[in-house]
């Protein structure tokens, strides 16, 4: 594995608009948001509910602004490295992970709205939290087509 130096990008994983921030508190800043979301993102590993792909697709964009050395090295972290570069140049969820996401959705929904919550407005409004969440992830989040073993992997 080979990290980028900062003169370096990979082409389609960074958008025109992010560049390294020029000053340094700006930098300290995105690089403080960065090491955060990586840190949630890590919890979220072992924690139930707790997403790990999304925190990550965060701490890589933060980076992105300070760091490009720890921006790649979120693209290439097992398991979830190649989700958040296939995220952030549109390829989207892939089927399977769309079905795993939504299923534990909707568990910790139902945990939740129907074990743990007794006031009747806060179930409302966490069903109502999780059918927004199910919606955006089936219909605005495209489902990526899994790569063919004969194609590259875009971050290499």
């Amino acid at each position: 594995m080979r990290l980028m130096d900062t003169t370096e990008r990979y082409e389609g994983q960074t958008s025109s608009d992010e560049r390294v921030a020029d000053s340094w508190l700006a930098r300290s800043m995105w690089f403080g948001f960065g090491w955060l979301a990586a840190a949630f993102g890590a919890i979220g590993v072992v924690v139930p509910g707790l997403p790990t792909t999304v925190f990550m697709i965060i701490a890589a964009a933060c980076f992105a602004h300070c760091s490009p050395r720890f921006e790649q090295w979120v693209l290439h972290l097992p398991g979830v490295g190649r989700s958040v570069a296939d995220y952030r140049s549109g390829r989207g969820m892939p089927k399977r992970a769309k079905v795993a996401a939504i299923t534990m959705m909707v568990l910790a929904i139902m945990l939740s709205a129907g074990l743990l919550v007794e006031n009747s407005a806060v179930r409302a409004s966490i069903v109502v939290a999780g059918l927004i969440g199910a919606w955006y992830i089936v219909w605005q989040v495209p489902t990526a087509v899994e790569l063919a073993s004969t194609e590259q992997d875009p971050r290499t």
